[in-house]
């Protein structure tokens, strides 16, 4: 399978077309940003790291009969994957207290929450992401009310599957975000899982081991990256 015409650059990754309608190469790449595109940086083979953890964590849902759009891994930076209809809604899982969950409530960072909070976000960089509601997002046409619903439980059962997978690897899940999208009538899981998209904390000393690091100017965002791969991929 070798890459074709560049279909889409985002702040990540790459997706080219394929010689296959319904297929498509996502290149990972080491550009990083935070606040909605204001902070840029690169971060020292984050795209390989973010593939493998990506691939391994993919794998580990099909298995738990959660379908996602990855086909293979096909090289340390590149992921064959089936062609999605991207759905506008990023759904942020949180289960401990972090990021803009504090600043909006109030609550103290690292409060575990008692049930895990599922929130709707519009993909659109231009309006900085904003937080919506169920009504917001059919009212936009992003998606229809059954589709939220389908979002919002396949959501909850993928963070069951990682909370356990990570704290398994002495790592707390502190929230995440995920995308997905249609492929032949089918809703599928996209994008990626990774530090980039995760919050994770140790389980033991609850040092931030994530994007965080390169948000915040922490130093050490290479190391922490690494390290995830590591636990991530150290029981296979």
């Amino acid at each position: 399978m070798t890459k074709t015409t560049l279909l889409h650059e985002g702040k990540a990754k790459k997706v080219f077309l394929t010689d296959q309608s319904d297929l498509v190469i996502q290149e990972f790449k080491d550009d990083a940003t935070a606040f909605n595109n204001k902070k840029k940086g690169t971060i020292a083979d984050k795209g390989v790291v973010n593939n493998a953890i990506s691939c391994r964590l993919f794998t580990l849902l099909e298995e738990q009969g959660i379908r996602t759009h990855l086909v293979e891994k096909l090289s340390d930076r590149d992921m064959l994957c089936k062609r999605l209809d991207i759905i506008k809604v990023e759904v942020v899982v949180r289960n401990i207290a972090a990021g803009s969950l504090v600043k909006r409530y109030g609550f103290k960072e690292g409060f575990v929450l008692q049930q895990p909070i599922v929130e709707f976000y519009l993909k659109d960089d231009d309006l900085d992401d904003p937080l919506m509601n169920d009504a917001h997002a059919v009212a936009l046409g992003v998606a229809t009310a059954e589709e939220l619903v389908i979002l919002k439980s396949r959501a909850e059962a993928i963070n069951l599957v990682l909370r356990q997978f990570f704290a398994d690897r002495k790592l707390k899940l502190v929230d995440f975000k995920l995308e997905f999208g249609r492929h032949k009538n089918e809703i599928l899981l996209g994008d990626e899982i990774s530090p980039d998209t995760c919050r994770f904390w140790d389980l033991d000393t609850n040092e931030k081991m994530d994007k965080d690091r390169f948000r915040f100017d922490m130093g050490g965002v290479e190391n922490a990256y690494s390290e995830v791969q590591k636990r991530v991929l150290e029981l296979d």
